[in-house]
């Protein structure tokens, strides 16, 4: 196909540019200007993070400790909730970095920037498998009891927790995508966001966030609802009240996990909807976004303290067992310092005898 242009050609337009109405731009089409956040909003969810952060390493490391320390031989159950407060407390290490960006800007730069990320969704999806794995158990042990089928489960249960950290790991790498960014020339801020370098930018985020909404949500979401319904049920003609107090906990963690991750989902549906231009929308409300996904961000981050809440009140077993391994531990600190006693006496008495 040739480009060349002939003498007519120029001729014409020339005569077509004497002639031109000056273009005025309509501010409605001008792209959002992305400004950081109001400095008391983003003071407040700083002191969010660090209250969240300040609660969720000792509760997770306590919730760990109990179960992992337990001389009773672990349930399936026991193992998913220990891989769930592993998950959450690594989590929860990252936000410390997440509040000091939120008052300076992004200033450990692009290394950081994806390796925090990618522990976040990380999280993000193993989370929500553990639990589904959690009902999963549920089901088989209630439903369909039998000795052989706990002594499988048992067998399977730390196969499994190593499958999901796989799938977890995978599902998050497009979380490298992000990168540090400057955010306005003049300040030199900066901020840690996705940089597609790759196709279309938009094409990307869409597949990332139908990944993250099908298998980090609604697909083990589904699989939580129809195992906990048939659960329930079996339940309901049950007389005895131990498989009650047994679900209790599970199903307390589960509408947690619903109740903190659940906006998160529904803000980030509208956010996508917005940058696919489904709807019209103006600047104004494009920031009223960003806010409402930092706001529900926060509140999902805020499930990673929460389960050892759960526990410590709702877990009848999870209190008998940390009074079992409090008392055991008073005890051999005792009986480490009746020893230490009667050493030291023996010792002096020795030094009498010499003397």
């Amino acid at each position: 196909m040739s480009f060349t242009f002939t003498l007519e050609d120029y001729l014409y337009l020339e005569n077509e540019t004497t002639n031109y109405t000056p273009y005025v731009v309509d501010p409605k089409t001008l792209p959002c200007e992305l400004k950081p956040l109001d400095p008391t909003a983003a003071l407040i969810l700083c002191l969010i993070l660090v209250t969240i952060f300040l609660l969720a390493i000792p509760g997770n490391l306590l919730v760990g400790w109990v179960i992992g320390t337990s001389r009773q031989a672990l349930t399936p159950s026991d193992v998913y909730l220990l891989h769930l407060t592993i998950a959450d407390g690594l989590m929860a290490l990252t936000l410390p970095f997440w509040a000091a960006a939120l008052v300076k800007g992004w200033v450990f730069g692009d290394f950081m920037c994806k390796v925090l990320n990618l522990v976040i969704e990380a999280n993000f999806y193993t989370s929500i498998l553990f639990l589904a794995c959690i009902s999963i158990d549920r089901y088989l042990v209630i439903v369909r009891a039998s000795e052989s089928h706990r002594s499988r489960l048992r067998m399977c249960s730390w196969i499994l927790c190593a499958a999901v950290w796989a799938l977890g790991g995978a599902l998050a790498l497009p979380a490298l995508f992000n990168d540090a960014t400057k955010l306005d020339p003049e300040t030199q801020r900066m901020i840690c966001t996705e940089n597609f370098d790759l196709g279309r930018a938009s094409s990307w985020r869409l597949a990332i966030r139908a990944f993250r909404h099908v298998f980090g949500f609604f697909l083990p979401l589904g699989v939580m609802i129809t195992c906990y319904s048939i659960t329930i049920a079996k339940l309901l003609y049950t007389r005895g009240f131990q498989k009650h107090r047994a679900m209790k906990v599970i199903i307390a963690v589960v509408i947690a996990f619903l109740l903190c991750w659940t906006p998160y989902h529904i803000t980030m549906m509208v956010d996508t909807a917005m940058r696919a231009e489904l709807f019209l929308f103006d600047c104004g409300v494009r920031r009223l976004m960003n806010m409402a996904l930092y706001i529900t961000n926060s509140l999902a981050l805020l499930h990673s303290c929460i389960n050892p809440v759960l526990y410590a009140f709702v877990g009848e077993k999870f209190r008998r067992n940390m009074m079992l391994l409090i008392q055991r531990k008073v005890r051999q600190e005792r009986l480490s310092g009746s020893k230490f006693s009667r050493s030291t006496s023996q010792t002096s008495e020795g030094n009498r005898t010499v003397l």
